[in-house]
């Protein structure tokens, strides 16, 4: 069996849910045909400036990427875009496959961010997009499921990149 491990950056502004969305997810381990498991290490950053020294470390050369917003903050979605690119500076030269998560969808008569205008920026972005309420429990799997699958493909591509040169 094949065991995999995967550098997980939780970004985003603070109070969006990053650090509720990290305590909620639980899992054995994503499988995968032919055996293979997956172990994300999640670094939940804390979203404010005066850390961003420390995140520089904290993020040096990630895997993946799950980029949080607040779905009644147009500000913490706009920042997404800050949060993005101090992301992929961290993995320059690499694909950095990541997920963009709006968060706390119960407060529906709060919100601001509409699910068209959080799924075009991601599909610019190259990014798949997702809602979620970690309060109400709902889809809070469905983003480190889709980080573990795209992590879980480069690294097929690159063993198979390897047999190839052999």
């Amino acid at each position: 069996m094949v065991k995999l491990a995967a550098k997980c950056i939780l970004a985003g502004d603070p109070a969006v849910g990053k650090t509720a969305l990290a305590q909620i997810f639980r899992s054995d381990g994503a499988h995968f045909q032919k055996n293979y498991t997956l172990e994300l290490f999640i670094f939940d950053s804390a979203g404010k400036e005066l850390f961003s020294e420390m995140l520089d470390k904290l993020w040096e050369s990630p895997n993946v990427l799950c980029l949080v917003y607040d779905v009644t903050s147009e500000q913490s979605f706009s920042n997404c875009s800050k949060w993005l690119e101090k992301a992929r500076s961290q993995a320059p030269g690499t694909s950095l496959p990541g997920v963009l998560v709006g968060n706390k969808t119960d407060l529906t008569g709060r919100r601001v961010v509409e699910t068209a205008q959080a799924q075009a920026w991601a599909l610019g972005q190259g990014l798949e997009c997702f809602e979620t309420s970690v309060k109400e429990m709902e889809n809070y799997e469905a983003p480190f499921h889709c980080l573990a699958k795209r992590f879980h493909q480069l690294y097929r591509e690159k063993v198979e990149v390897f047999h190839a040169l052999v």
